[in-house]
């Protein structure tokens, strides 16, 4: 499987018909977001020799938002830098078979961003996730706050979940597998659209079921076109919290039955999305909602709908999944799983 099945996917929906804007600052913003990274120690040496160096999250963030303003575009792409970092961290040893060393690294970081600040001699991750949490949150609500640490809580509960299912060697069913994907998937950097727009959004909007349809099932696109890309990554190490795996071993399917499989789940899932949001106008006269409220969401709304063709062209042009020798594989984030005093 490589990112040319999720491309071709193109000439079929329409949602994914157009390439993806860039903005005009994208190579200010990669060299700000690298040296960043380099200085808060999620990256290590040289770039390529590591999955997260060679990500390029501002590309991502980029293409996301493609006419937001340079410096919250870097802030949502530092935000991307960090959340790789941690994936990279939760799926590896010791980590990554232990849902009780899941919680203890999240408590740490959990209590920094409470106390705000971290911890003398604090990990990377953490030390980096105060500061992106004061820049973030200071310009949003109480109600926003919580509801992002919410959402870490929930990031939380499904790595923690996925962590005992490799321990017991449980392979979710199709019917698990998509709520237990979105949890695991990041669902806190879809909430960083608002702080990146300076706008925020009613919880009654949020809590709609047509709006929730938006929200969740761009998410799943976004999820599992990264499940078709990492998929070789994945299955050389034995992770089977991937979509093609889920349906491979569910219904004993060859890998290309599979892929085929997942990207008709992946084209299904984006005509309810956008059928959802053609309804919501309707939804938001019912709300009452003011005319700000209103702009807000359609901003809101506008990105959510573009970001999986976003999604799709920087798997085109991110080498994070890109097969490297053993001995260039480095995990960024090795120190964050030393200092957690596990798995010695």
């Amino acid at each position: 499987m490589d990112i040319s099945l999720l491309l071709s996917m193109t000439d079929r929906a329409a949602a994914l018909a157009a390439p993806s804007a860039m903005h005009p600052e994208s190579w200010q913003l990669g060299a700000q977001v690298e040296a960043w990274a380099r200085g808060r120690g999620l990256v290590l040496g040289d770039p390529d020799t590591s999955p997260l160096g060679r990500a390029r999250c501002e590309r991502l963030a980029a293409r996301v938002f493609p006419d937001a303003d340079l410096a919250a575009v870097d802030l949502f792409a530092r935000w991307l830098t960090w959340a790789l970092a941690l994936d990279d961290t939760l799926d590896h040893p010791p980590l990554s078979d232990s849902g009780s060393a899941v919680h203890a690294l999240y408590d740490d970081l959990l209590r920094a961003m409470r106390r705000g600040h971290a911890r003398p001699g604090a990990r990377p991750l953490e030390s980096a996730l105060v500061e992106l949490w004061q820049a973030t949150s200071k310009g949003m609500s109480r109600d926003w706050r919580r509801r992002f640490i919410l959402q870490l809580e929930a990031h939380r509960d499904g790595c923690a979940e996925e962590a005992v299912n490799r321990r017991i060697r449980h392979v979710p069913t199709p019917v698990e597998f998509p709520a237990l994907r979105r949890r695991a998937c990041g669902p806190f950097l879809y909430d960083l659209v608002e702080p990146v727009l300076g706008v925020e959004l009613p919880a009654r909007l949020l809590r709609t079921p047509r709006w929730l349809t938006v929200a969740e099932s761009v998410a799943d696109v976004v999820a599992w076109s990264n499940d078709l890309a990492s998929h070789e990554m994945e299955t050389a190490r034995g992770d089977v919290h991937g979509l093609p795996a889920v349906l491979a071993s569910a219904h004993r399917l060859a890998p290309e039955q599979a892929a085929a499989m997942v990207t008709d789940k992946i084209a299904a899932r984006l005509d309810q999305a956008w059928k959802a949001a053609r309804r919501l106008p309707e939804m938001l006269d019912r709300l009452q909602l003011t005319v700000a409220q209103r702009a807000a969401a359609a901003q809101v709304v506008k990105v959510l709908l573009d970001t999986p063709r976003a999604h799709m062209d920087w798997l085109a042009e991110s080498g994070r999944y890109e097969s490297a020798a053993p001995a260039q594989l480095r995990l960024d984030a090795l120190s964050d799983c030393r200092a957690l005093g596990v798995g010695r």
